[in-house]
């Protein structure tokens, strides 16, 4: 039987989510951080596993970050969306976090992402 290539792509990818949700927990100390792609915006949320609630969320869709961006969807938006979720995370006092780069590969915008949100101070 041969099957559609979205449809392959679709298990490889809930494949590699399930693996990485097994060994990727949040606390409340270290709570997890997770970006998220889609073809228009970019998304993150800070995670608190344990109490399963969602601590902290950005996203290139809010008004404020629209109006400094050319793109949602770039790198630059990707850079300032790491900014944008360091310094939320230093107003609650968090410090250190927990990476989930979802089923993207570390690069392009999701190394971008991660490498704003390291030099603003957070740890992962």
């Amino acid at each position: 039987m041969i099957t559609a290539k979205h449809i392959v792509r679709k298990i490889k990818r809930r494949r590699v989510r399930n693996a990485l949700k097994a060994t990727l927990r949040g606390t409340a100390q270290r709570p997890r951080l997770i970006m998220i792609r889609s073809n228009k915006y970019l998304y993150t949320q800070v995670i608190d596993d344990a109490s399963h609630n969602v601590l902290l969320s950005a996203s290139t869709l809010e008004k404020e970050l629209r109006a400094k961006l050319k793109s949602a969807k770039d790198k630059a938006a990707a850079k300032l969306l790491g900014e944008t979720i360091a310094e939320r995370l230093k107003e609650k006092r968090i410090a250190a976090v927990v990476f989930d780069r979802n089923v993207y590969s570390y690069a392009g915008r999701v190394k971008v992402f991660s490498d704003a949100a390291r030099e603003k101070g957070i740890r992962f």
